[in-house]
């Protein structure tokens, strides 16, 4: 810290100068995990002390790190991205202490403190199921390390404790850290909190807590020690709650004596720990000054080489797609909006499946109104028509499973599904006895999860899940689309823009139920708009499907491309058994794919088109009702599936087959400011052109900009969905209103 303080006058390290004791805490973990078992561990921390952590504890090297302080990058010049600021870096390593070696490696982090926590735990419960140490859960460890502001003033740590004990979240117990500098930012502790200790949260999962003094190393070390036998022991989390002081301001520019006048007067006139030790060992007749000095002096010129050396330093390798992720390879762009790869699946699997979903085993007594539900799957594999939603998904699952694939679905009540369409698992109605179908099917792992009822906290879990087990189908659902902002600092932070920044991939799929059914503000939109304001440099993929099969290509898809990438569907509610948003069994087999676009399937010749009506998701049944109803024959209505990457090109050769095209509309369900219409239209515009239709533009149909995403008086949702289809129709809208209430 002294020496960076020196070369690098007023740069922002967040310094661990008052708390250099978790250093050697930190050593204390590796070195008697690794006795008691312990084989691989995952840190998560935030800025304060992160770069003394990467250097001493992770080995990172010293020239790399002094490389970055210089404006470099610790990536090939070649690898690209935007990078990040230094303390925000991760990397891994391996560290041996008696012969035992133990891998580590330490996630990258956003500013938003405790964000990461969630993230550690769910990459830990996969090298667990990895290791098939989740019966146990000896062999991986998650460390969490925390300031004493974030530790009692951020949710998401309660989040995290909220999955201790939990099957399909549990992880045996995770050692928490807290650096109690006895202040946040600029806010003393009585401001941040109402209570005593920063590490009280932890009293609601009875964790116990170590207070221990950060000017003691040997206690701190001694603290690690019993923490590590309890967790080991009892396998629940512990926490050490690590008294000491923050030197400094916030960041080495900062001015602590603004705010804490009486508090910085002490700190300036009290020791650093290594003094405060020293003169301890001094005075026990261990060491002398001699020491002391060759101690300290040996490790300034190796500074020194390391220093010189950072001036011609250069990365030669990326970590990028290293062990599970052997294979996979960053696209180019033209690589990720592509839709070609073959992801139909052959009669005989689709005819195996098919028994599988619909076969109740002898003893289980299954709800009436399910076996209705199975009677019916079961018709669909007879006659091979009218396969829904929930059966175009099971067939996705059980196919990626007998190829060896796992999948993981995690939610709240995604095992029966929020809209009682799913029926992933089977509960006897005698004994409660459960039944999962697909965790029969051969050769991959099955997991359909009720997750605590936290957005936030799950949807890290399962990116954190997804970035170490790139093998797996991971699938977060929410509840309804709305409630995922509540998690919304994963998809800013993590979900967007990791790969730019960490160069971490991942292709974790997030269904976010949307549709406008007049079911009030909060159960209508998954707020589309949010997710394509993030979309740049082929960073995601943001998808609006109709049809059960198109849905089971993109979650095939997902798997089968040599690459990943994250996945927002706007998942529908009222198509869940909507009696047009069905497929046949053929679009499941043979040469099928998914489709970016999807055709009009009662248009009229392309030639014939005078109006085209471009639109995304469950608005398109409403849109070819009216329509047939109407008896048009020159309106054309085509369906974007997938919203970004935009499918430009093939775009413009459809419109480029419409020659009679007069007006091009784009009709959405969602208010004006909200859904796709910004981000879409300049790529309408664009494919327009391409298309040889400039200066022709595409005009807007939907709802007027409005506050709040949707009405909550069933009559007015009506009263707007009548108008918005008439006017993409050019329809009176009185007609299409009594129509819309009618249906």
């Amino acid at each position: 810290e002294k020496f960076l303080g020196r070369k690098y006058v007023g740069t922002k390290r967040f310094g661990l100068d008052g708390g250099e004791s978790m250093i050697p805490a930190l050593e204390a973990v590796i070195k008697y995990g690794g006795q008691s078992g312990v084989r691989e561990i995952v840190f998560g921390m935030a800025h304060r002390g992160r770069l003394n952590v990467l250097a001493n504890v992770m080995a990172k090297g010293f020239r790399v790190i002094f490389h970055e302080f210089s404006g470099g990058t610790a990536n090939p010049e070649d690898v690209g991205g935007s990078g990040d600021v230094k303390y925000h870096l991760g990397t891994s390593t391996d560290r041996e202490f008696d012969g035992v070696k133990v891998h580590m490696s330490l996630v990258p982090n956003p500013s938003h403190l405790e964000t990461v926590d969630p993230v550690v735990l769910g990459k830990v419960r996969a090298q667990q199921t990895f290791r098939d140490d989740l019966g146990k859960h000896d062999q991986v460890l998650p460390v969490l390390i925390h300031g004493d502001a974030a530790f009692a003033g951020q949710g998401i740590v309660w989040e995290c404790f909220g999955f201790s004990g939990v099957p399909g979240y549990n992880t045996g117990g995770c050692v928490h850290f807290i650096v109690n500098n006895q202040i946040g930012f600029t806010t003393s502790p009585q401001f941040s909190r109402g209570s005593p200790y920063p590490s009280d949260v932890a009293k609601g999962v009875q964790a116990p807590i170590l207070h221990v003094n950060g000017d003691d190393p040997e206690a701190v070390t001694f603290a690690c020690k019993l923490a590590m036998e309890y967790r080991q022991t009892f396998h629940r989390d512990v926490v050490i709650d690590m008294w000491c002081y923050r030197r400094f301001g916030h960041n080495e520019g900062d001015e602590p004596g603004f705010t804490q006048p009486l508090m910085y007067k002490e700190i300036r006139q009290h020791p650093p720990v290594s003094d405060v030790y020293a003169a301890r060992l001094k005075a026990e007749g261990v060491i002398d000054d001699a020491f002391i000095a060759q101690q300290t002096d040996g490790f300034v010129a190796h500074l020194e080489e390391e220093f010189e050396a950072a001036k011609s330093y250069k990365a030669n390798k990326a970590d990028w797609f290293a062990g599970r992720w052997s294979g996979l390879h960053k696209p180019a762009d033209a690589e990720t909006a592509r839709q070609s790869v073959d992801s139909a699946i052959s009669t005989k699997l689709f005819d195996s499946l098919g028994k599988t979903l619909t076969t109740v085993p002898d003893g289980l007594n299954v709800h009436k109104t399910l076996k209705r539900v199975l009677d019916a799957k079961a018709e669909m594999f007879k006659t091979g028509e009218n396969f829904d939603w929930a059966t175009g998904e099971a067939l996705a699952f059980g196919s990626l499973l007998s190829e060896g694939y796992g999948v993981r679905l995690s939610g709240q009540d995604s095992g029966r599904g929020t809209f009682s369409q799913r029926h992933a698992v089977w509960t006897d109605q005698d004994s409660e006895r459960k039944y999962i179908p697909l965790s029969t099917v051969p050769h991959g792992r099955f997991e359909v999860l009720d997750s605590p009822l936290s957005e936030y906290g799950v949807l890290g879990f399962e990116y954190g899940y997804a970035l170490a087990d790139p093998k797996s189908l991971v699938i977060w659902e929410a509840q309804f689309g709305d409630f995922a902002n509540g998690a919304q600092i994963i998809f800013d932070q993590y979900i967007a823009s990791s790969e730019t920044k960490w160069l971490r991939s991942n292709g974790l799929v997030c269904l976010l139920p949307h549709g406008y059914e007049g079911q009030g503000p909060e159960h209508s939109s998954a707020r589309l708009e949010r997710y394509l304001q993030l979309c740049a440099e082929g960073n995601i993929q943001v998808a609006n499907i109709t049809t059960p099969a198109n849905y089971f290509h993109a979650l095939r898809r997902q798997m089968l491309r040599p690459f990943r990438k994250p996945l927002i569907i706007m998942a529908p509610k009222s198509l869940l058994r909507h009696k047009a948003a069905v497929s046949k069994a053929e679009d499941f087999l043979g040469e099928t794919q998914f489709k970016r676009i999807l055709s009009d399937p009662n248009a009229a010749a392309d030639t014939e088109t005078k109006r085209l009506v471009l639109c995304s998701g469950k608005v398109f049944y409403d849109l070819s009702d009216a329509r047939d109803a109407a008896g048009d024959t020159d309106v054309q209505i085509v369906r974007m599936e997938q919203i970004y990457p935009f499918a430009t090109e093939a775009l413009a050769t459809r419109i480029a087959r419409m020659t009679n095209v007069q007006e091009v509309v784009w009709c959405q369900e969602e208010p004006r400011n909200n859904g796709a219409w910004f981000f879409v239209e300049p790529y309408i515009e664009e494919a327009l052109a391409k298309a040889g239709k400039a200066p022709m533009r595409a005009r807007y149909a939907g709802r007027k900009a409005s506050a709040s995403p949707a009405t909550g008086l069933a009559s007015r949702h009506v009263s707007e969905q009548g108008a918005l289809v008439a006017d993409a129709l050019g329809h009176s809208v009185r007609t299409e209103i009594r129509r819309q209430k009618k249906g």
